[in-house]
């Protein structure tokens, strides 16, 4: 295993939770949608003196000196993700998805604008604006659903219709639970016809997008791309602003510092540069690729069994399960029994959700993290039969706890980059 003989003399209860940590990835299956395990050069620039050093401003613009090395760092990461994603210019300090989705907002509107987004309840994000966020307090937020959720199909029809009335200043195409591929034509189409920047948050499918296993949305005029930078990316935890022209670009810039933050998280900034030069490799492309096989794979193994999946299947790296009507569960009972055997997922709402957030109807589960670890549509049957199993089997503790052994002698066949224990 790594050494960390520091932590271990300063701060064994920190030590200790770390190496149960560490425990819990390797002997465990992780198919929270949003997350992945970062390669160990990734990891190791992350815990580097970069942390040490404040940078404002951007690379050959500084407010302080002694930024050499800084600089060079920033500007890895920069051309990078120019050349991953196809674009102009590239913001690579916002600290999160959702910090830089409030500084593209602010760049690209005034109080009061609207922006045509997708309905939570319908696949969408909280920073999307949903009611709870302060982000409603600024900016008018009207949305879309899908026309059948049985397809997947958006209603683009409607989206036009509330475009014409509403007037938006951004249509946003995004999503954290939305198993199809989106339209960006007939979405651009939209966003020109009522003079609007078209937007897309990518945070889940940048990896895919960058490793040519899912469409670029720059490929059809799109203006503006946010993401986080971990998730299918396979980066440290951070997000980043991408415009399709260096012009619009100058007044995210402006947004993101001063407008928004301080100073860059450095060694973040610095991991990124690492994660996108991984990106860059041909290797990428088939890990990618591999993703969507393995999501198909496993979506098509469930209904196979008699699983509601929300729009019949999935085009990329994740599925929504209808627990109520697939096995008579809540999202939150399944996800639950689950952790017990050790396989991490996340409880869900379903679109029209009769449920409420906290107990939801469903689960979402998806696909990168494994595929990281090697596993493969082979794999994906093992796994799914590991679900069933433990449904089946629900009221039998001893045969959860069997179940379980079995899953950490299998996880054990496929380690977890950075980790071992």
């Amino acid at each position: 295993m790594p050494v960390y003989t520091a932590l271990q003399a300063a701060d064994p209860d920190a030590y200790n939770a770390l190496l149960g940590e560490m425990r819990r990835q390797q002997d465990g299956v992780e198919l929270i949608a949003s997350e992945n395990y970062i390669s160990p050069a990734v990891l190791e620039m992350m815990g580097t003196v970069f942390n040490n050093k404040y940078s404002e401003g951007y690379p050959g613009r500084r407010y302080y000196g002694g930024q050499e090395f800084t600089d060079i760092v920033e500007t890895l990461a920069i051309e990078r993700a120019r050349k991953l994603f196809g674009c102009q210019h590239v913001n690579v300090q916002p600290h999160a998805g959702c910090p830089a989705n409030v500084a593209m907002y602010f760049a690209l509107m005034e109080p009061g604008d609207c922006v045509l987004g997708m309905d939570l309840g319908h696949g969408g994000h909280l920073s999307h604006g949903h009611p709870v966020t302060y982000l409603t307090k600024i900016f008018k937020f009207v949305r879309y659903k899908m026309k059948d959720v049985e397809t997947g199909e958006l209603d683009y029809d409607e989206m036009r219709a509330v475009a014409l009335r509403d007037k938006p200043k951004i249509v946003l195409a995004g999503f954290s639970a939305y198993p199809r591929e989106v339209n960006y034509a007939k979405m651009k189409a939209i966003a020109d016809e009522v003079g609007a920047t078209a937007v897309a948050d990518m945070a889940h499918i940048a990896g895919l997008i960058a490793g040519k296993a899912l469409r670029n949305p720059f490929e059809d005029g799109f203006d503006v791309i946010t993401t986080t930078t971990h998730k299918t990316l396979r980066g440290p935890r951070g997000g980043m602003i991408m415009c399709r022209e260096a012009e619009l670009g100058k007044k995210i810039d402006k947004m993101v510092f001063p407008g928004f933050q301080g100073g860059p998280i450095m060694q973040m900034v610095a991991a990124k540069a690492v994660a996108f030069g991984e990106a860059l490799k041909p290797e990428f492309r088939e890990y990618a690729k591999q993703i969507i096989l393995n999501s198909k794979h496993l979506a098509k193994f469930f209904m196979d069994n008699g699983a509601k999946l929300i729009t019949n299947g999935t085009d990329n790296h994740l599925m929504l399960i209808d627990c109520v009507r697939s096995w008579n569960m809540s999202g939150n009972d399944v996800e639950r029994l689950l952790d017990r055997v050790g396989i991490t997922l996340n409880k869900n709402m379903i679109p029209d959700d009769p449920r409420k957030p906290m107990d939801p109807s469903g689960v979402r589960l998806g696909t990168p993290a494994i595929t990281t670890r090697g596993m493969k549509e082979k794999e994906m049957e093992t796994l799914g039969g590991f679900i069933l199993k433990a449904i089946e089997k629900r009221a039998d503790d001893g045969a959860i706890e069997n179940l379980h052994e079995e899953v950490i002698a299998w996880c054990r066949k496929f380690p977890v980059p950075g980790v071992s224990v």
